[in-house]
């Protein structure tokens, strides 16, 4: 049965959000071996393997998740409106947190996106975590820096890459 694909009981999109949600590397990897999934698939609730790692602090997927080529790092789930970043500021384990912020951070996560209650991660944030807090200024003052080059670049979106052909005229 393995070569009908078709006969499997889920399709790879759903085994890949079942991976995230329980922390499954093994099936995660079967997954991303066969192919025919899309990362950034959604489930009824909008929420994709990103959102199911974070919510259920799986960690050893996380990573696997991140570095897929593909990966929107700030997919927003239909009901909150929330990204990754907004749900892993909420975590209540604060070391899981602190992992799961810089994981995501890392990856490029936009601090500024708001939920459907026009709140930031930061918002979310409690003001006593003041090192994630540290985290997110950082990262911020890094987007800036990094949003004034893109925009000193011309249009060349949709481009061939960083920084490539940008001497045309």
């Amino acid at each position: 049965m393995d070569s009908e694909p078709t006969e499997q009981g889920a399709s790879n999109n759903e085994r890949l959000l079942a991976a995230a949600r329980a922390d499954n590397e093994e099936l995660l990897l079967e997954v991303f071996e066969q192919g025919g999934f899309d990362i950034n698939c959604q489930d009824g609730l909008g929420n994709t393997a990103l959102h199911n790692a974070v919510t259920h602090g799986s960690t050893d997927v996380l990573e696997h998740i991140l570095s897929h080529e593909e990966c929107d790092v700030d997919p927003i789930n239909r009901i909150q409106k929330a990204t990754p970043l907004h749900l892993a500021v909420v975590i209540e384990d604060l070391e899981l947190r602190k992992h799961i912020v810089e994981s995501l951070l890392d990856a490029g996560a936009d601090t500024r996106i708001k939920d459907k209650n026009g709140e930031t991660a930061l918002d979310l944030l409690s003001n006593a975590d003041t090192e994630i807090r540290a985290l997110i200024r950082k990262s911020q003052a890094q987007a800036s820096v990094t949003q004034d080059d893109v925009a000193s670049d011309g249009e060349d979106e949709g481009g061939s890459g960083s920084g490539s052909g940008s001497d045309e005229d």
